[in-house]
């Protein structure tokens, strides 16, 4: 399935699947988005699989967040590539 990202506002859908072969659409969608939005929200509701390259994209946007002091909320029970992720750091 390939990856879909719509939004309205500063929410954000991503549905499909998140991986190398289409992280450059992901990455150029929230390229410099910080400097428009101090907020947004991303749903991962819709995600069917997400590999190492579409965690650690959304892991850099959720750095990039932290660094401008701007908010990123990620909803959903899309992917557990994804929490598996953020629980390993919380816990590390």
């Amino acid at each position: 399935m390939d990856l879909k990202i719509t939004n309205c506002n500063n929410f954000f859908k991503i549905k499909g699947t998140l991986n190398k072969s289409n992280i450059n659409l992901f990455q150029r969608e929230f390229q410099n988005i910080f400097e428009k939005l101090n907020d947004i929200t991303i749903s991962i509701q819709d995600v069917v699989s997400m590999d190492k390259y579409g965690v650690e994209a959304i892991a850099q946007l959720h750095n990039e967040a932290l660094v401008k002091n701007k908010r990123l909320s990620i909803v959903g029970f899309g992917c557990k590539e994804l929490y598996d992720h953020f629980k390993a750091d919380t816990a590390a």
